[in-house]
């Protein structure tokens, strides 16, 4: 869930006007260049089959691809940016594709793409600011919890479904129990070492489900009276007693004390579920997320594909997103990387996510429960401010103080920058 490319130098190659011309008039495909980050394996394997496939598929168009580190990727996006090398298609983290979109790096995809593209995506599929659609994504993740049916069992804690997720006290009982048996070292884990952008995507649905939220998202300007809500509190208070009461490690070593039985209960994604299945097999219980009082929420949004202002053809760019983003090729990708389908069709045309696949659920998480990170060009200093406020708070910070600081931090980014394109409150 990172962002980011590490220095390097980037040429961009989107071709000079005359070029294309000689090239189209010599029957050679015109070369539209594409950005991605480095990532694993099966996922860069996947991508590089797709492009293969299109280029394949029509003479038109040649998609020719940079990979670039994760680590700054960002950054490089915007240097390129300032030095007009921008390539035509760009991957882009959700998160960050209302900044992109109002530093004017991003055009609009309507009408460039075939509604059959964007028609009947998921909401983590889709990149918005302004009520305009920036960018698609062909997968997404899914936020859950992670037992095993025996120990549900042996402690006589009810198995939670998808109409019937814990309540927070169902929650807070069975961690209790998990405590008082002593059998394991802590109860439970919530990746409390994981920093970057964890603490935002993982533990704000909680405070959600609270019935708080990162941003006012009617205005996109205030974050008083939301983030430090008597919601929010709450949901900080109760995320401190997890560590008062010993119910987490506040600094474990690895993210291993589920899968080596220090902890009962593992709050993670669904990128674990291969590991775990290996590990446990039938007795792996995937669980959703607790209800803690206004409906379970996870985050949603992952890496997408955009094309950017500078793109000479954009034409061409979006018949290559037109394609990777078919129902065929969705499901091609997901066999690859395991990552859960956008679309219900393509989710259809996959062993694991069909209405019968053993990892449906997740898909039924990303349907029924998914919030998106707030659609603002200030979710960067939201995410940091949030995530500085949550990891004090668990060094034992006071909750109101971190999150009206956190406000503070919020809202004079809001304010500095002309509230990132929404109207600021009349004075």
């Amino acid at each position: 869930m990172g962002l980011s490319f590490a220095g390097k130098s980037i040429i961009a190659i989107c071709a000079v006007p005359g070029l294309l011309a000689d090239a189209f008039a010599s029957g050679q495909p015109k070369e539209i260049t594409l950005w991605r980050h480095q990532t694993g394996t099966s996922e860069m394997r996947a991508s590089a089959d797709q492009v293969a496939r299109f280029n394949q598929s029509q003479q038109q168009w040649k998609v020719v691809v940079e990979s670039l580190p994760q680590a700054s990727y960002t950054e490089s996006i915007t240097a390129a940016a300032l030095a007009r090398q921008l390539p035509c298609i760009l991957g882009v983290d959700q998160p960050t594709v209302p900044n992109f979109a109002w530093s004017g790096f991003l055009q609009p995809l309507f009408p460039l793409l075939a509604p059959s593209t964007y028609q009947g995506l998921s909401v983590g599929g889709r990149g918005m600011y302004q009520n305009q659609l920036y960018s698609v994504g062909p997968f997404d993740v899914a936020l859950t919890l992670f037992t095993r049916y025996s120990i549900l069992e042996r402690f006589q804690i009810r198995v939670p479904t998808l109409s019937s997720p814990w309540t927070k006290e169902e929650f807070d009982t069975a961690l209790q129990k998990l405590k008082a048996s002593g059998e394991f070292s802590y109860p439970l884990d919530i990746n409390a070492a994981w920093g970057d952008e964890w603490p935002s995507y993982g533990w704000a649905p909680l405070m959600q489900s609270f019935g708080a939220d990162l941003i006012d998202r009617a205005t996109y300007v205030e974050a008083e009276g939301i983030l430090n809500s008597p919601e929010a509190v709450e949901f900080a208070d109760w995320l401190s007693q997890l560590v008062e009461f010993g119910m987490i490690d506040r600094r474990p070593a690895d993210s291993q004390g589920f899968i080596n039985g220090r902890t009962a209960i593992h709050y993670t994604g669904s990128w674990s579920v291969r590991d775990y299945q290996q590990a446990f097999g039938e007795d792996l219980a995937i669980l959703p997320v607790p209800d803690m009082g206004q409906g379970p929420v996870i985050g949603g949004g992952s890496w997408q594909w955009a094309i950017t202002t500078s793109c000479k053809v954009p034409d061409g760019a979006a018949a290559f997103i037109d394609f990777v983003m078919q129902p065929e090729e969705i499901a091609l990708f997901s066999k690859s990387t395991g990552f859960i389908p956008t679309k219900s069709s393509a989710a259809e045309l996959t062993a694991n996510y069909n209405i019968e696949g053993q990892w449906r659920v997740f898909y039924e998480f990303t349907k029924r429960y998914t919030v998106n990170r707030p659609a603002t060009p200030a979710y960067a200093i939201i995410s940091a401010s949030f995530a500085k406020a949550m990891r004090d708070t668990l060094d034992g910070g006071e909750p109101q103080e971190e999150l009206d600081m956190a406000v503070d931090n919020i809202e004079r980014s809001i304010y500095n920058n002309r509230g990132f394109g929404f109207s600021l409150p009349q004075e």
